[in-house]
């Protein structure tokens, strides 16, 4: 019973989105269904250059995947990541500028 209870939990969490647009819902949707990472993917929400913006973390399968940063009306406004470990969006520090406000999606 317990395990059954487990699964159903996990099943739930990937399933769950608890933020964003209805257009970053959406790519939420799509995004899961493709190329991602068992237990790693993630979808999180920053604030970066006064605006709403949504990381697309395929995980820790691959290490050379780019993380799509995506701002609130589903416009890319930049890569994260790759083989060249880029960290600028729009000429700034993403890391050293971004704050965190939530994960609105894991697997």
């Amino acid at each position: 019973m317990l395990a059954a209870s487990v699964m159903i939990t996990a099943c739930n969490k990937s399933e769950t989105i608890t933020g964003g647009s209805a257009c970053i819902k959406s790519q939420v949707k799509e995004f899961r269904r493709g190329d991602v990472c068992s237990g790693s993917a993630s979808v999180k929400q920053y604030t970066f250059q006064n605006q709403q913006v949504y990381v697309f973390d395929q995980g820790t399968c691959g290490a050379d995947y780019t993380q799509a940063v995506l701002n609130e009306n589903c416009e890319i406004i930049g890569y994260l990541g790759g083989i060249a470990g880029n960290g600028t969006i729009n000429g700034e520090n993403f890391c050293d500028n971004a704050t965190y406000v939530s994960t609105i999606w894991s697997n």
